[in-house]
C-alpha cells in the first residue's frame, strides 16, 4: 500500500524559506512522477511543481524560480525547497503520485507566512 507523509511544514516570516518532504513507502521515487500541491484556505487544490522519472523540473508560475523540487532516491524522499516566501504562499501543500492510476495523497503539511 502507497503512503506519503509529508512534513516541514511551519511558520515562516516573509522572505524565509522552508523545505518540506515527503517520504514514500510502498512506491519509488526512482523514475517516476512525484507533484506537489497546495490548497489555501478557502481556494480549491492547486498544483505547484511536479518532478518527472527522468528528473526533469516543472514550476506553476508563482513557484518557478522561487521553489525547487528534487528527490533523494536513496531516502526515497521528495523535497520542496521554498525560498522568498510570501504570505500568499500560505497553504496545506501535499505530495501527490500516481500507482497504476491510482492516486496517492499525503495528508498534507501546513505553512503559514505572515510577519
Amino acid at each position: 500500500q502507497v503512503q506519503l507523509v509529508e512534513s516541514g511544514g511551519g511558520w515562516a516570516q516573509p522572505g524565509e524559506s522552508l523545505r518540506l518532504s515527503c517520504a514514500a513507502s510502498g512506491y519509488s521515487f526512482r523514475n517516476n512522477i512525484v507533484t506537489w500541491y497546495r490548497q489555501a484556505p478557502g481556494s480549491q487544490r492547486a498544483w505547484v511543481a511536479s518532478l518527472t522519472g527522468g528528473g526533469y523540473p516543472d514550476y506553476e508560475e508563482f513557484a518557478r524560480g522561487r521553489f525547487t523540487v528534487s528527490r533523494d532516491n536513496a531516502k526515497n524522499v521528495a523535497y520542496l525547497q521554498m525560498n522568498a516566501l510570501k504570505p500568499e504562499d500560505t497553504a496545506v501543500y501535499y505530495c501527490h503520485v500516481s500507482a497504476r492510476g491510482v492516486p496517492y495523497w499525503g495528508n498534507g503539511t501546513l505553512v503559514n507566512v505572515s510577519v
